[in-house]
């Protein structure tokens, strides 16, 4: 499974959007040349529209407020308050002198009365300003007021005068609520077709979304088969009650179209770091400072455990970091063809067993308890074991310190 990176994930180069517009109706999975830095982006799959939303035959069921049609109830409640984000970037070239620009559009909806506005974070990155447009087609100027590339949140506030438009805030639900098979409603602006809506089902919860381009992986994401396209990114994923409980932004695929395959930053996440973007413009993540690898049948039998041995290896250390102060020891790792494998040859090293008293199976199971559950200068006991003495497990306490700038990351958590 190839996932798209982060960076360039569900973005449109305005540039293709009468191609697309134009073959939409013939081949629904016509899609554009995807990024250079990344092969398998912008899968397409087939809207829910076929062109604009307030002129197309959707339009129809959605907004005659039909009692029996409670997805039509939801669109209706929140489709003003689901916004177009237009942004433009420099594409290092220049024209007759001039540098050449080029624009992505993006989603995201509305957070307050006072004009904030919650997208993706690779929707406005590069970006100081943006266009936002509602479903009247009013469109203001709004600022970038904080960003955090390592959830792929962002805030933006208008900074014109919008006291002629009615903010509605949509309500953030909890999505530690959300169960597997749930309705999911996704509205957003896939192809620079506005106001569109696509829904599906919670396909798993809990999903660790990795980050391609070196940085920190994104935990406790909710998979989803609702339909998210290019353009998409930054939109509400809504849950039956019309409230939020995600951001759409990504889609996973090995064939460079849509595969039912789509990601959403939990609201969960929202309601931690958002206070924090509009207070400061920045989030301080958790760090412990490790990396670590899932057990596999060939490590176990490399190391010797028992088979089916539960619990996370710590392969490396960051020099300095919270680990090493607190002097937890990596495997000897001889890699195999310079890369981390099952061939590679383990000797040493500490499993993870517990955190805190929690169970750790999976090293998404620390990254996830991290981000959720601690703050930067938390305590967090580890509970350790070494391979060659699982019968005498011990316990070492960590201080967790902020985490680096993704540039700089070389250690997953």
């Amino acid at each position: 499974m190839a996932l798209v990176g982060l960076s360039a994930l569900l973005l449109f180069n305005q540039t293709y959007l009468s191609q697309i517009m134009s073959k939409l109706n013939t081949n629904p999975r016509t899609s554009p040349p995807p990024p250079s830095n990344a092969s398998n982006v912008l899968p397409v799959a087939q809207n829910v529209s076929n062109g604009d939303l307030s002129n197309s035959s959707q339009t129809s069921n959605l907004s005659t407020g039909n009692p029996a049609n409670s997805l039509g109830k939801v669109f209706n409640k929140v489709q003003g308050s689901v916004v177009q984000i237009t942004s433009k970037v420099s594409t290092g070239f220049q024209l007759n002198g001039e540098a050449v620009q080029q624009s992505r559009l993006g989603s995201g909806f509305v957070y307050d009365t006072q004009g904030h506005i919650v997208t993706n974070y690779h929707v406005v990155s590069g970006s100081e300003t943006v266009d936002v447009t509602f479903i009247d087609g009013n469109t203001y100027t709004a600022k970038v007021v904080g960003s955090d590339k390592d959830s792929d949140l962002a805030v933006l506030l208008i900074t014109d005068d919008f006291s002629g438009e009615t903010l509605v805030p949509i309500p953030i639900a909890d999505s530690s609520t959300l169960n597997v098979g749930d309705q999911v409603i996704a509205i957003g602006n896939p192809f620079g077709l506005s106001d569109t809506l696509t829904t599906g089902v919670v396909s798993q919860i809990g999903r660790l979304l990795p980050e391609e381009q070196g940085g920190f992986s994104i935990p406790n994401t909710i998979q989803t088969d609702a339909a998210i396209n290019p353009g998409n990114s930054g939109g509400p994923l809504l849950n039956i009650n019309g409230e939020v409980i995600g951001i759409n932004t990504a889609i996973s695929s090995s064939t460079g179209t849509y595969s039912g395959v789509g990601f959403a930053i939990p609201s969960k996440s929202i309601a931690r770091i958002i206070p924090s973007l509009l207070k400061s413009g920045t989030y301080s993540h958790p760090w412990l400072g490790i990396s670590g690898a899932n057990l596999t049948p060939d490590m176990e039998k490399n190391l010797g455990l028992p088979r089916n041995y539960k619990g996370v290896l710590v392969v490396d250390v960051a020099q300095g970091g919270p680990a090493e102060k607190a002097k937890i020891q990596p495997a000897n790792v001889e890699q195999s063809g310079g890369t981390f494998g099952s061939t590679s040859r383990i000797t040493g090293g500490e499993i993870i067993t517990m955190l805190d008293g929690h169970s750790v199976k999976r090293m998404e199971d620390i990254i996830g308890y991290l981000e959720e559950s601690k703050s930067v200068g938390d305590s967090v006991k580890l509970t350790i074991v070494k391979n060659d003495n699982l019968s005498s497990p011990f316990t070492l306490s960590c201080v967790l310190e902020k985490r680096p700038s993704s540039a700089s990351a070389t250690i997953s958590q």
